[in-house]
C-alpha cells in the first residue's frame, strides 16, 4: 500500500495538541459503554462431567478454546498446587462454564480458565510465572504430595487425578440462531474477576474469526493510526470498536436500532466468518475512505475539539464513503472546506457534540444524512 501524505495545510491546523491526546478515549463514548441492554433469548444449558485428563487433552488439541483476552493467569504456585491437591484428595471443586460454537463444535471457555490452565500446566510439567517457565512441583500441600510433579506421582495418584471429574455447564443459544449474541451477556456477567473487559474486548473473545482478524489488520492502517494515535493497550480496543461501528452503520445503518452495543454485537456475530460482507469489500471501503480523509484533512479529522469524537467519526466516514462510491475525490480543498462547514453547522453539532443521546435512532440518522449531503457534490 502506498503511504498517504496529508494535506500540509490540514496538518498544520492540529499543531502540537495531537501529541498530548494520542491515547485519550473518543468523546461521546457513553452512548455505547453505559447502555443497559434489553434482551430476551432462548438458551439451553446442560451439564457435562469431564475427566481431568480429557480436559487437558482437549486444551492441548484446541477443542477447548480459552480467549486470549481473558485475564492473564494469576494464580500463584501455592494456589495452583492446592487445586491439584483437592483433586488428588477427592474433594469437590468448582465447575466451569463453556459455550459450544456451532460451526466448529469447539468449546469456548466463559469461566474457569485459571483452573483449566492449572491442569494443563501441571500435566505438561511447566508453571509460568511472569512469563518465565519453572518446573511445576506441588508446593504448600500435604507432605505426601509436596514437591511432586505429574510424572513423579505414584501410579495410583496419577490415575486418581486423571479420573477426577470437573463439572461443566455448557450453554447454547437457540434463538436468535445466527449471532450468538447471548454469549456476550453471559461472558460479561461471569467474567467479573480482575479488570472488567471492555465491550470490544469481549466481542474479540467470543467472535474470534476472520472478521475479528480483519478488524485488527485495519486497525494498523497508517492513515488511521496517524489520526487516532499510537496503538496502545490502554486504549482497550476502542480504536477497533470505532472501525466496527463505521462498518456496521455503513452496511446496515438502515436497520439501526438502539442499543448501539447490541447493534454492534449482532453485526459482528453475523459476519464473524465474512459470509455477508467479504473481507475484500470491507477492506476497500474502510481503507479508501480513511486514506482520503487523512490525505485531505489530516490528523485533525473527527476532532471538533481536542479529542476524536465518535459521533463525528461515524458520520463523516459514512458521508465520505458514500461519495467515494461514485468516483474518487480529486478536490481536497473542497472536501476540507465542506468538512469545516459541517463542523460549524449548529444542527450537526446538536446531534454529535452537544448531546449525550448520540445513539438515539433519530440522532444517528440525522447526523449521517447531514454528512452525506455535505460531501455529495464534491468533485
Amino acid at each position: 500500500m502506498n503511504t498517504i501524505e496529508p494535506n500540509s495545510d490540514a496538518q498544520s491546523l492540529q499543531g502540537f495538541m495531537d501529541k498530548a491526546t494520542l491515547t485519550k478515549s473518543p468523546e461521546n463514548w457513553e452512548d455505547e459503554g453505559d447502555e443497559i441492554l434489553p434482551f430476551q433469548y432462548s438458551i439451553t444449558s446442560y451439564g457435562a462431567d469431564y475427566p481431568v485428563d480429557g480436559l487437558v487433552k482437549r486444551l492441548e488439541n484446541g477443542s477447548i478454546y480459552i480467549p486470549s483476552l481473558q485475564r492473564h493467569y494469576v494464580w500463584k504456585l501455592e494456589q495452583a498446587s492446592r487445586f491439584i491437591e483437592s483433586l488428588l484428595l477427592g474433594l469437590p471443586v468448582p465447575g466451569i462454564f463453556l459455550s459450544k460454537e456451532k460451526e466448529t463444535q469447539k468449546l469456548l471457555v466463559i469461566d474457569g480458565q485459571q483452573r483449566l490452565r492449572t491442569l494443563q500446566y501441571f500435566y505438561v510439567g511447566v508453571f509460568q510465572v511472569n512469563g518465565k517457565d519453572k518446573e511445576f512441583a506441588l508446593k504448600g500441600v500435604q507432605p505426601q504430595f509436596e514437591e511432586l510433579t505429574y510424572q513423579s506421582l505414584s501410579d495410583e495418584d496419577r490415575r486418581r487425578l486423571d479420573d477426577s471429574i470437573i463439572h461443566a455447564t455448557i450453554v447454547n443459544q437457540d434463538e436468535p440462531s445466527e449471532d450468538d449474541s447471548s454469549i456476550y451477556h453471559i461472558f460479561q456477567r461471569l467474567n467479573t474477576g480482575g479488570t472488567t473487559l471492555e465491550s470490544q474486548e469481549i466481542r474479540s473473545s467470543i467472535y474470534h474469526g476472520e472478521f475479528n482478524d480483519l478488524l485488527k489488520q485495519l486497525n494498523n492502517n497508517s492513515a488511521w493510526r496517524s489520526i487516532y494515535g499510537k496503538n496502545d493497550k490502554n486504549i482497550r480496543m476502542r480504536d477497533e470498536e470505532l472501525i466496527l461501528r463505521f462498518l456496521a452503520l455503513y452496511f446496515k445503518g438502515n436497520e439501526y436500532k438502539r442499543p448501539l452495543k447490541e447493534f454492534l454485537n449482532k453485526f459482528m456475530g453475523k459476519n464473524r466468518h465474512l459470509k455477508y460482507y467479504s473481507g475484500e469489500k470491507i477492506r476497500d471501503v474502510f481503507e479508501t475512505t480513511i486514506n482520503k480523509i487523512y490525505q485531505c484533512i489530516g490528523t485533525r479529522a473527527f476532532k471538533p475539539k481536542r479529542t476524536l469524537n465518535a459521533s463525528v467519526f461515524d458520520a463523516v466516514m459514512i458521508g465520505v464513503a458514500r461519495r467515494l462510491e461514485k468516483s474518487d475525490i480529486n478536490d481536497c480543498e473542497q472536501l476540507k472546506l465542506q468538512y469545516t462547514n459541517l463542523l460549524e453547522d449548529p444542527s450537526f453539532l446538536e446531534v454529535t457534540v452537544k448531546t449525550a443521546r448520540t445513539s438515539e435512532e433519530e440522532n444517528v440518522k440525522e447526523r449521517i444524512e447531514k454528512a452525506i449531503n455535505a460531501f455529495a457534490e464534491i468533485e
